[in-house]
């Protein structure tokens, strides 16, 4: 059974019976995981659900460059202001499979009071429709917008789970996007959307070690729980910022963390205060996290600037994670672990958990930097290539970010997935 972990969170979680916890979850189609006694619980959001069994791993990644055909809609009056709107339709897009999950991620650019609302429609095979659902309405800055993804709307047999949208299998899709702005404001603007749709298998037998025996890439390495207790109003504080810290990783790599004007609220001595100001920039108020996959990707992008992307998608296993190590750019990946799965990481167990992956040693197992780590001293982990992938794959489905800028394009895709 392949699920997908429920919380974003890299700190334990309390043992309650855990033969018991696991019956009740397959039952339920949810994952429980186990942690140390008296540890903080991680939040939980109802949304681990079984993936359809199928013969092969299904992803399809769709590309909308710099959406041209905008259409006026009627103002909408909110957060005490009126906004016009302009809006996008894609055309409907038919992945070849009866998708199960879509992820959507956008490049966009949110001047002043500026937002952007992103929504998706799906279409059976037999032609019946679903409603539009809102995935996010979504700022660069949270000074206008309390930037939030759009809750469960759990009708006509689907629903969305943070920056998930589940359904029961469902042939095509179309998404739109809606830029509001203030009369006489700067409007704003969509350099790139992309849609990741999926059906998975269960998980199967370890990958072969591949192109990338050997090669280690210079990332930077941060750790989250330096910033413990701080601004505990962005998702509980730095001990839940897993996604941030190695989100911001990425960036250090690419050379495009934010300067001083960027992080200037945060207080003088405080190390990595760029992690800080990625908490605040990827803070989805709805989910109440700082681990929303999307937002995560959409702040990668803004940072990079139209040169570069950054999307949500599913590799199929460590080997496509190899071909992007090969080439240069290191992929975050989401996994979740009980104890005694992932030896020598510096948490016992997660129920979701996000890490960079840097490269491989000569016999494919796996280098990460892994943010849970008590400093920047301990970052650095080698892990078993079979403990990961299995904790990845089964745990999200492989789900990761992919962040890249000009210097280092993508390489070939075997499996249509970026």
């Amino acid at each position: 059974m392949t699920y997908r972990g429920p919380v974003r969170r890299s700190f334990p979680v309390p043992v309650v019976s855990l033969t018991l916890a696991l019956v009740a979850c397959l039952a339920a189609g949810l994952a429980v995981v186990a942690g140390q006694p008296g540890s903080t619980a991680a939040e939980h959001r109802p949304e681990a659900v079984a993936a359809a069994a199928v013969s092969s791993r299904q992803v399809h990644l769709q590309r909308f460059a710099a959406p041209q055909t905008w259409k006026q809609t009627a103002t909408e009056r909110r957060y005490g202001r009126t906004y016009q709107g302009s809006r996008w339709k894609s055309p409907w897009v038919a992945p070849g499979f009866d998708y199960t999950e879509l992820i959507t991620s956008w490049s966009a650019r949110t001047p002043g009071s500026s937002w952007i609302s992103v929504e998706v429609r799906g279409r059976a095979a037999s032609g019946a429709k679903t409603s539009w659902d809102t995935v996010a309405r979504w700022a660069a800055k949270d000074r206008f917008l309390s930037r939030r993804s759009g809750g469960t709307q759990g009708d006509d047999g689907t629903r969305l789970a943070t920056d998930t949208w589940r359904t029961a299998g469902l042939a095509s899709y179309r998404i739109r996007v809606t830029l509001r702005r203030e009369a006489g404001r700067k409007s704003p603007r969509v350099d790139l959307a992309t849609v990741m749709t999926s059906r998975l298998p269960a998980v199967g037998a370890v990958s072969a070690p591949g192109v990338a025996r050997g090669v280690e890439l210079a990332v930077p390495r941060y750790s989250q729980m330096i910033h413990t207790g701080h601004y505990p109003q962005w998702g509980g504080g730095g001990e839940a910022w897993c996604s941030p810290t190695s989100t911001s990783m990425v960036l250090g790599y690419y050379g495009r963390l934010p300067g001083p004007g960027g992080y200037g609220w945060v207080p003088g001595g405080h190390p990595d205060p760029w992690v800080d100001a990625a908490a605040r920039s990827t803070y989805d108020h709805a989910y109440d996290g700082t681990g929303n996959w999307t937002f995560n990707t959409a702040y990668a992008a803004r940072r990079l600037g139209p040169s570069g992307e950054a999307f949500v998608t599913r590799l199929r296993d460590l080997t496509d994670a190899e071909l992007l190590v090969r080439a240069g750019i290191p992929p975050v990946i989401s996994i979740a672990f009980s104890r005694g799965e992932l030896t020598g990481a510096p948490i016992s167990a997660s129920n979701g958990h996000l890490l960079v992956i840097v490269g491989f040693t000569a016999t494919g197992d796996v280098i990460v930097n892994d943010p849970a780590a008590a400093s920047a001293d301990g970052v650095r982990r080698v892990y078993s290539r079979a403990q990961l992938e299995k904790v990845w794959l089964q745990a999200s489905g492989g789900a990761a970010y992919v962040v890249h800028d000009a210097a280092h394009p993508l390489p070939a895709a075997p499996g249509g997935n970026w």
